[in-house]
């Protein structure tokens, strides 16, 4: 298992870099950019990882939520929800107010993220950490068809809720980067 938790480690910081170039390279007009509705803007991609990001670790034995009041001020997200249960209707109205907050929070948020894969014992990955039959919120997800027959461990957890649910929105956001006149990430 110290293979596979070192390559996950480093698969975790990878994704986290692109965020990091793909957020530096970024106005917050391009954030904030609606295509046209039913095409969700860039600050939905951005918020809704975070903060799932941010959730995911704290409900997988990592530290509290980074996320609290002082953050929803400074950020001041037109939608205050990672929008999970909502509707593309209602989150394509999904803007960042403050982009350097939100810049900052997801620093933190990253930081938290991988402090706490560094930390964690591998011989933990095997553990059950949602077990069948699964809540509503994840009979639905990726996760689900990925879990075994106990459940959803904490490796499967890991991989699903944080990296590859990273990956899949900035693959959005590269897509939607070139909306405004922006290049992809990565060749």
């Amino acid at each position: 298992m110290v293979e596979v938790l070192d390559s996950l480690r480093r698969k975790v910081a990878a994704m986290h870099s692109l965020y990091d170039d793909a957020m530096s390279t970024m106005t917050l007009e391009q954030v904030n950019h609606l295509e046209r509705e039913g095409v969700l803007p860039i600050a939905f991609s951005l918020f809704h990882l975070v903060q799932l990001e941010d959730g995911s670790v704290t409900m997988l034995g990592g530290p509290h939520l980074v996320y609290d009041e002082e953050w929803a001020d400074r950020i001041r997200p037109a939608v205050a929800d990672h929008g999970k249960q909502r509707s593309v209707e209602e989150m394509t109205r999904q803007r960042i107010g403050d982009y350097q907050a939100f810049t900052a929070y997801t620093r933190h948020v990253f930081a938290k993220t991988e402090s706490w894969l560094a930390e964690l014992d591998g011989d933990t990955l095997d553990e059950i950490v949602v077990a069948r039959p699964f809540p509503p919120q994840i009979a639905s997800t990726f996760s689900a068809r990925v879990a075994g027959e106990a459940g959803l461990s904490r490796i499967e957890a890991v991989e699903c809720w944080i990296y590859q649910h990273g990956l899949r929105h900035m693959g959005e956001i590269e897509h939607a980067r070139a909306l405004v006149g922006l290049g992809g990430m990565t060749s």
